[in-house]
């Protein structure tokens, strides 16, 4: 199958080119200021430990190509190129992007890798994501596309404030602080992150429409940089949007329950609780207290977003966990009024019922037990508490009234302690649930049915007003819509989904923007008064609630709305609010007039590759799944769903040695020498474990020691060739992957060096001098070259396989090193191959392919006309399968067909690989061949199988 790839210019490949003339290719007798590995002809062989260290002479230059050229097939001397390759390009490889934006022409490619929390330190799993995202970011630009691969900042949260009691630190200062030294460590690393990018003028190019934005405006769109969701120009936006879901009746107060510590009188977070239920801080019993919250109304777009995954074909996997996290969208919630013997209360109450076409027929409104009506400070608290008698469904003083009816029901409360899902409380409709009728009439209740049966087995509705006669289908969507537009409920959703509480008893959080007035009530800030910004306080245990409530100054103002005396509301929002969003302020990130451009939004969005943790597949991508279809509702994007293909990797887990108590040892500690691992110093024996890197567990590895130990392009190979991507890595360097990519290094550098020696023997390199057997090698060479191009070019674009790319291209620089001498000077397929195999490999391992290609450059006489050799390796055009080439049909290697696997088998290697050889296609194909082994990539719904010809 041919791959076509858009030729590219220099500049829009997003890296800085690196000029010829920092390489100088010299003779041998140059090179006497370096001790010497071994000789060029010493093969090279497994890496030692013990010679990992290069040491130049005290008076040598800096390191470049030629001044290790002599110690060919040095796997030492090749760690010690990666590490001194890497530190001299480093300048020239770091994440800038150019003038990619003004090439008008290009499509666009958005890759986004989630951002981290700037706790001061990288860790092993924020290099593995972000080299993911800088590798395919490279390659999308060498294919030619115009790509951002932002970065930024989630910067609010509990660490920066629990910092801020420990060290006496303010949470801005810590946290800049961090951020100051971790921008420093990804730029350490080469990654191309589009810190500095210059976006297009739309009254320049004619791509969108003309927006009333200034020239000021305009000029700041050209220096965009990267978001901090802590500074006011990002957290005005996310105020801005919580008003307008609080206007569009998306947010909104009721109690709930939260951590109380007795001692410190003040709110916990869940991550402030021990193990015992106790307070991190006084050691208090942690007490769980019902306060006045913010919620946003998530479930009014369940069923929208459960219904959008069947538009999301590359979320395989994750679709069925936010699926699963959603519920089944079968009912409603309907709002009532409350009474008590009969006197109107003020207080409302809202119920679930998966059958609102029936409510005609409701006979009662069940609450459990511990719902906030009998604990929170409802005046309905002491009625219902007195009716409540332990194990038993209760009939209490209080009903119930539609508020689209104006039905009137008894609030009953059960005896079970919870319902299915996360309901609390439910509406009672006995002539659809078998259990409603046995509470019915147990308490002796009235109910009318009203659902009747035709005698072609179809249902519909009798006595229930205006929906009478119509079919249950029918009645479940005029209801619903009727409630909607009354404002009384009506969003199809689920039993177990509940509203996201947002709220957090917290100082560095984003101010909710919200005034209490006595007399007005809730009201939102005016949006030209934003952003509502977090006051200087010292003190950030605030007790008896939010920390904020302690900046009088701050907390007291006017009411907006009537002028009088007021108070600003004290909590602040779940930082998830801050990530819920930031996709969309990176196409636009310095816009001071609104979030984010329509236009630019229209053009960036969606985001074509989201990248990050598994951990994360359910309540972030669900909350920014939530914004973008609340912003298209708002006519601020065309786009309802924020991703399109996501890739969810796997962890890095390292060794950890535990005492049977559960105490985490460090290696220090641990006995190695015999046959298990003891205590060094009790012998205890020690549970040996793999577990996701942490500093309590002391199994975590500082990634600046290893890319100092091994360099940078060698630490990429390995994160990205030791799994594939959506599996966990133990990290082990004794493992087959790191010197597996040592020695691909190595190959590489020999390819180049013996392409070189050839060329520069002073032999002119004529195609027809080759004999008829070496045009058929050469014409091997060709027709691999092209098959490793689709291969390759396949897991880039549709597995994110990157771990079998690597193994692909490893395939093709073996197959190379076996040409003939003859086919290395003269064949222009070897070195149309070779200069494919530096291209391919580029995007992975920047800076050792920037450096051989820059080798490759300055060779004299070349046969491939089709290279930009004044250019660099990473603004090459993307290899692109010959044409001629036609993939001659194999079982191998090749996708044969479609065979049908039920879903709930579908990530079962065993049982996929049974019904594929029971299938008619799998008995054709294989014809009974020996199977050696098979590959299932649940992700991609393929299987692969070695057999044996």
């Amino acid at each position: 199958m041919a791959v076509n790839s858009a030729p590219s210019s220099p500049r829009a490949l997003g890296c800085r080119e690196i000029p010829l003339s920092t390489f100088s290719w010299r003779p041998q007798h140059e090179l006497s200021t370096m001790r010497r590995g071994p000789p060029a002809s010493e093969p090279p062989g497994s890496p030692d430990p013990s010679r990992l260290q290069l040491v130049l002479e005290e008076n040598a230059a800096p390191s470049l190509v030629l001044r290790l050229w002599e110690a060919l097939g040095a796997l030492t001397l090749l760690l010690q190129l990666s590490k001194e390759v890497a530190h001299t390009l480093e300048g020239h490889i770091l994440a800038v992007e150019i003038e990619a934006q003004r090439e008008k022409s290009k499509p666009k490619f958005y890759v986004l890798s989630m951002f981290p929390y700037p706790s001061g330190r990288l860790h092993m799993g924020h290099v593995r994501v972000y080299t993911i995202s800088d590798t395919i970011a490279r390659f999308q630009r060498m294919r030619g596309m115009q790509v951002i691969n932002p970065m930024g900042w989630d910067a609010f949260g509990l660490p920066a404030e629990n910092a801020a009691i420990e060290r006496n630190l303010h949470p801005d200062s810590w946290t800049q602080s961090n951020i100051k030294y971790m921008r420093k460590q990804l730029d350490r690393l080469g990654l191309c992150f589009s810190w500095d990018r210059i976006l297009e003028d739309p009254r320049e190019t004619g791509r969108w429409p003309k927006d009333s934005a200034s020239e000021t405006d305009l000029q700041a769109k050209k220096k965009s940089k990267e978001i901090t969701t802590c500074l006011p120009d990002y957290y005005k936006w996310t105020q801005y949007l919580f008003i307008k879901l609080y206007d569009a009746g998306l947010a909104y107060q009721k109690e709930a329950l939260v951590n109380w510590d007795p001692v410190d009188q003040t709110v916990l977070a869940n991550e402030q609780v021990d193990e015992q239920g106790c307070s991190w801080r006084s050691g208090a019993k942690v007490e769980q207290k019902y306060l006045r919250q913010w919620f946003l109304k998530t479930t009014a777009y369940a069923k929208a977003m459960r219904d959008a995954l069947a538009d999301l074909p590359e979320w395989y996997g994750i679709k069925g966990m936010q699926a699963h996290w959603i519920g089944d969208c079968v009912g409603c919630h309907l709002d009532f009024t409350l009474k008590v013997d009969g006197q109107v209360t003020g207080e409302k109450l809202t119920a679930y019922t998966a059958t609102p076409e029936a409510i005609y027929g409701a006979s009662h409104v069940a609450v459990t037990p511990g719902h906030r009506l009998l604990h929170g400070h409802s005046p309905l608290k002491e009625a219902l508490r007195k009716a409540l008698v332990p194990g038993r469904d209760c009939l209490t003083p209080v009903t119930a009234v539609n508020m689209l009816t104006q039905q009137e029901v008894p609030v009953v409360i059960v005896a079970d302690a919870e319902f299915e899902g996360s309901l609390d409380s439910k509406i009672g409709i006995p002539c659809t649930s078998s259990e409603d009728t046995v509470t019915a009439q147990t308490l002796g209740l009235s109910y009318s049915e009203v659902i009747e049966t035709l005698p072609d087995g179809t249902e519909r509705l009798s006595g229930s007003a205006e929906f009478t006669g119509m079919s249950r289908q029918d009645a479940f969507l005029a209801l619903t819509e009727k409630a909607r537009r009354k404002g009384v409920g009506g969003d199809v959703t689920s039993g177990k989904l509940k509203d996201w509480l947002i709220s957090r008893q917290r100082y560095w959080g984003t101010p909710i923007p919200m005034v209490h007035c006595p007399a007005c009530g809730p009201v939102p800030v005016p949006l030209e008064d934003l952003p509502v910004t977090l006051p200087s306080i010292t003190s950030f245990t605030g007790k008896g609630g939010s920390p904020l409530a302690t900046a009088s100054e701050w907390v007291n103002c006017p009411c907006p709305r009537c002028k009088g005396a007021a108070k600003r509301e004290t909590d602040t929002m779940d930082t998830f609010v801050d990530s819920a969003w930031y996709y969309f302020r990176y196409t636009d990130p310095r816009n001071t007039h609104s979030p984010f451009s329509p236009a630019l939004a229209d053009y960036w969005m969606p985001v074509d590759l989201y990248i990050g943790g598994k951990e994360h597949a359910v309540m972030h991508l669900f909350y920014a799944r939530f914004f973008s279809h609340f912003c298209h509702d708002q006519k601020m994007v065309k786009h309802r769903e924020p991703f399109h293909k996501l890739l969810a990797q796997g962890l890095i887990k390292g060794q950890t040695f535990r005492l049977p108590s559960g105490q985490y040892l460090r290696r220090e500690e641990v006995d190695l020498t015999g046959s298990v691992p003891v205590h060094a110093k009790t012998k205890e024996k020690l549970e040996v474990t793999w577990e996701k890197m942490s500093k309590s567990k002391h199994n975590g590895v500082d990634p600046e020691e290893v890319v100092q130990q091994y360099g940078i392009d060698t630490v990429r190979l390995y994160l990205l060739f030791a799994a594939p991507p959506e599996k966990d890595i133990l990290w082990d360097v004794k493992t087959d992957a790191l010197p597996g990519v040592l020695r691909w290094q190595q190959r590489l550098w020999s390819l180049a060096t013996r392409f070189i020696e050839a060329r520069a023997s002073g032999e002119v390199p004529r195609p027809q001098r080759l004999s008829s057997e070496e045009k058929a090698e050469a014409r091997k060479l060709w027709a691999f070259k092209n098959t490793i191009i689709s291969q390759v070019t396949a897991h880039f674009t549709e597995d994110f396989s990157l771990n079998s790319a690597i193994s692909h291209l490893m395939g093709l620089s073996g197959a190379l090193l076996q040409a003939s001498p003859r086919v290395v000077l003269h064949s222009p397929e070897f070195e149309d191959a070779l200069c494919a195999l530096l291209v391919m490999a580029a995007p992975m391992a920047p800076h050792i392919t920037s450096e051989l290609w820059a080798g490759l450059a300055l060779v004299p006489r070349k046969l491939c006309t089709h290279y930009a050799w004044d250019a660099g390796v990473l603004l090459q055009p993307w290899p692109a399968v010959d044409p001629q080439f036609l993939q001659p049909p194999d079982i191998n290697n090749k996708a044969c067909g479609k065979v049908p696997v039920p879903q709930h088998v579908a990530q079962d290697q065993d049982k996929v690989h049974e019904l594929v050889l029971q299938s008619e296609l799998g008995a054709r194909l294989l014809q009974g061949r020996s199977i050696k082994k098979a590959f299932l990539s649940p992700r991609t719904a393929l299987i692969n199988f070695l057999v044996q010809e």
